[in-house]
């Protein structure tokens, strides 16, 4: 039986996620940026860094959920490997934002960025796996999940809306420019206001980490498991089909969503002219974020499953897209039009990002109902690579056309061409990538309804039937 989970534990945990996602929203809408502008990188150099990070990842991202499986220490099987992973990550931020003194033209500036792209997925994949893994443990009744994936999720959009409202006049003013719009900052200014702000998101995600960790008790968790062979890992996701479902479809409508924070900037700064209208446009999203996640709870207490609430949720993101095409392409991209529409998008992709995790316990469920083992940890470190694997679909797609676009960072102007070819990755691509998510999701996820209680039961009944040797409950040292 589920203990209670006081609330001061509930928003302990999700503390931790803002810091986990100023760190990750740096990385995924703003690093693009500063290399191509600040430092002068190759957009077909990242196109072919960001594919290679990402097969590494592969390898890595199962590694570290079979590692934290199988872990067991005095702090308890999550919370060692969440200040680890967040020390880390924060290092790495920082030289990854910071030019050490590397001359921008050289073969080892594009050495040092390749490096420390991938040191980046590394060292996030060490508190992003154990942190989502430990929800589950938490409990095991839906609507207690949904309340915490609810929490966590809620701190997750502050984080990323934190990053995508104030990074753009946070770094004009820390990089000295007399300017206000990233798009008329010099290459040195805009690598000084980046480095300055990676070094305080840095700071955030350490302390945060640390208030996370020392707020919450692990529950319900079994110990135990197997060492990671890539025989077994291969074998866990090649026989949970609902894994390999739940991994296509979110991956595909998680990479239409990145393709817009991702490409947002540059539409801005090179279509709408002024970079510092994303704050404006990013401020509704950020909004529709915060109301999405009160989703799931409103439409739970409407007897809603979360396959109904996903379903809203992909439908609202793909009316909202829309509507940001017509007022991109008819009305002269006026910014209180899109973000009124992205507002509505983000109301969708909120709720579907707390639907997902809860999702991802009931695969948890679900394979140890098929399989006879839990793979906790590897399995969540799925929700990692799948987001991992959808943001290279984006990057792909957007470094590709900038490759073909003839697109220059630096340049003061962009061609003709390459502003309507990011005119089309921000209006059509997004969409397009939703719809396609929502027919996968319709036609292939099965664990709801009478199926999904089904899987409850027999998880529960192997729970109480299995021996201590198999599965022992920590408990903190002073509850035992």
């Amino acid at each position: 039986m589920d203990k209670k989970v006081p609330l001061r534990e509930k928003l302990g945990y999700g503390v931790g996620a803002v810091g986990l996602d100023l760190s990750y929203g740096l990385f995924y809408s703003y690093l693009s940026l500063y290399l191509t502008n600040a430092l002068g990188i190759s957009p077909l150099f990242l196109l072919v860094l960001a594919p290679i990070a990402r097969l590494w990842d592969g390898i890595n991202d199962p590694m570290m959920g079979t590692i934290v499986d199988i872990s067991n220490s005095k702090m308890g099987k999550y919370r060692p490997w969440i200040l680890r992973g967040a020390f880390a990550n924060a290092v790495v931020l920082c030289l990854l934002f910071n030019n050490p003194g590397i001359r921008t033209d050289s073969v080892w500036m594009y050495i040092y960025v390749a490096v420390f792209y991938v040191l980046w997925g590394m060292s996030n994949t060490l508190a992003d796996i154990p942190y989502w893994s430990m929800i589950p443990s938490f409990a095991t009744e839906e609507k207690d999940r949904n309340f915490i994936s609810t929490v966590a999720r809620t701190f997750s959009g502050l984080g990323q809306g934190i990053v995508l409202i104030l990074t753009a006049p946070i770094v004009a003013y820390l990089g000295g420019s007399s300017e206000s719009s990233l798009k008329t900052m010099t290459p040195e200014c805009l690598s000084k206001g980046f480095g300055k702000w990676s070094i305080i998101a840095a700071a955030l995600l350490v302390l945060f980490a640390c208030i996370s960790v020392a707020s919450t008790k692990e529950r319900n968790v079994i110990h135990g498991g197997e060492k990671f062979s890539f025989k077994n890992a291969i074998g866990v996701v090649k026989h949970n089909d609902q894994l390999l479902t739940f991994m296509l479809f979110a991956m595909i409508s998680n990479a239409g969503y990145y393709m817009t924070s991702g490409i947002s900037s540059y539409y801005f700064n090179s279509v709408a002219g002024d970079l510092n209208l994303q704050s404006k446009f990013n401020l509704f999203g950020a909004v529709g974020s915060v109301i999405g996640i009160a989703v799931i709870p409103i439409c739970s207490k409407l007897n809603m499953n979360n396959r109904s609430i996903y379903k809203l949720s992909l439908g609202m993101a793909a009316v909202g897209y829309i509507g940001m095409a017509v007022i991109g392409y008819g009305f002269g991209g006026n910014v209180y039009g899109l973000g009124a529409c992205y507002l509505i998008t983000s109301i969708g992709i909120g709720s579907m990002f707390v639907n997902q995790t809860v999702m991802l316990a009931d695969v948890v469920d679900y394979g140890e109902y098929k399989l006879g083992k839990r793979n906790q940890s590897f399995t969540f470190s799925m929700k990692g690579f799948l987001q991992k694997m959808a943001y290279t679909v984006q990057c792909i797609i957007m470094y590709l056309t900038f490759s073909v676009t003839k697109y220059e960072g630096t340049a003061p102007e962009q061609t003709q061409e390459a502003k309507d070819a990011i005119s089309a990755l921000m209006f059509i691509v997004p969409p397009v990538l939703i719809i396609i998510s929502y027919i996968v999701f319709s036609k292939k996820y099965k664990i709801y309804g009478d199926f999904k209680r089904e899987v409850l039961a027999k998880v529960s009944a192997m729970h109480e039937n299995r021996s201590a040797d198999d599965a022992i409950y920590y408990l903190p040292d002073e509850e035992k």
